[in-house]
């Protein structure tokens, strides 16, 4: 390995490392002194022995961090002994962000047996499995490339610095004309016809990307692919909340869809550092090209089956207003028939 390459290897861990600690003692810090005032908040309660209770939950509460962390330094110790030190730490960023989702959604102090079903429900219904997946997928060529292409230009096209660091605007800007000017076309036109568009588009530029000679044949990929992921975002996101429409409960599909982002955010930088050293980076572009590309026909499903359902709500509408519009005697005289 090269003296440049260690030292960027190094610098990298100190970031991740870092940043790690960091997201736990800022999440530590931000909780703790706001849980006493929430939990009263929830219960309303301000009587005395309340406050005693109170103590004693949030005493309970705190320390239950600290208990699992007794129970499990061992185990994860030993676990860095024989598996390494990415995949451990890769768990404990994912335990972070399922904690932050819990205490972002938690609105008792007890687990709700009705919040389970709710969850239970939503996970088992296809359409939103199908949604949060193309999200994951329209998103999981940026999180690959932010790692893996910079390597990959200093050792192709060997740009200046300025120009490295400019490299990602295109992306940044597509990203902006698609999320603020492609949510109304999508409302229009059909979200789901408008996702399947913009996931193509994602699927065609990263197969472009690894193309390019130089920098500027870069632009129009990276601006692609941008307008894209953007795209997509603004027709999935409203996509995902009308499936709940329905009973209003947005907060619990809304974490799915953050799931999806932050997996494709924590997996794709490992999973694709990885596939670059055994095929490759202009394949590595290819395959999440084709996979973007070949989830297009679970959209154009998701597509039939919602226009089957309208079809089956219009019907319905439509015999509940001729039933309403039947009087008595006619009711009668038909079922006399």
């Amino acid at each position: 390995m090269r003296l440049d390459d260690l030292k960027n290897s190094r610098m990298i861990t100190v970031v991740v490392v870092y940043l790690s600690l960091f997201l736990d003692n800022v999440l530590l810090t931000v909780v703790v002194p706001i849980i006493p005032d929430y939990l009263c908040t929830l219960d309303a309660n301000t009587t005395a022995s309340g406050e005693e209770d109170e103590n004693g939950r949030v005493g309970l509460l705190l320390s239950s961090k600290a208990l699992v962390q007794l129970i499990l330094n061992p185990a994860v110790g030993t676990l860095t002994g024989t598996l390494g030190y990415a995949k451990p730490l890769l768990l404990g960023n994912l335990s972070l962000l399922l904690a932050a989702l819990l205490f972002a959604f938690g609105q008792t102090y007890e687990i709700p047996s009705e919040q389970q079903t709710t969850w239970r429900h939503l996970l088992s219904n296809p359409h939103i499995l199908i949604i949060s997946g193309a999200i994951w997928c329209s998103t999981s060529p940026m999180a690959i490339l932010e790692p893996c292409l910079p390597i990959w230009l200093r050792t192709h096209i060997k740009p200046k610095k300025w120009q490295l660091g400019t490299v990602f605007i295109p992306d940044s800007v597509g990203y902006l004309i698609g999320t603020n000017f492609f949510g109304m076309i999508a409302y229009h036109y059909g979200r789901s016809k408008v996702a399947i568009l913009a996931m193509f588009v994602v699927g065609i530029s990263a197969i472009f990307i690894p193309s390019a000679n130089t920098m500027s044949q870069l632009i129009f990929p990276h601006l692609g692919m941008g307008l894209g992921i953007g795209v997509a975002d603004a027709a999935l996101v409203p996509l995902l909340a009308s499936l709940v429409d329905r009973n209003g409960n947005y907060g619990p599909v809304y974490s799915i869809q953050q799931v999806a982002v932050s997996l494709a955010y924590s997996l794709g930088p490992i999973m694709g550092g990885e596939m670059v050293k055994a095929i490759g980076f202009p394949w590595v572009m290819r395959v999440v090209g084709i996979v973007n590309m070949a989830y297009c026909p679970l959209l154009i499903y998701l597509t039939l089956e919602r226009r089957k359902l309208l079809a089956n709500k219009e019907e319905k509408k439509d015999y509940d207003t001729f039933q309403k519009t039947i009087t008595p005697y006619e009711r009668f005289h038909d079922e006399d028939l």
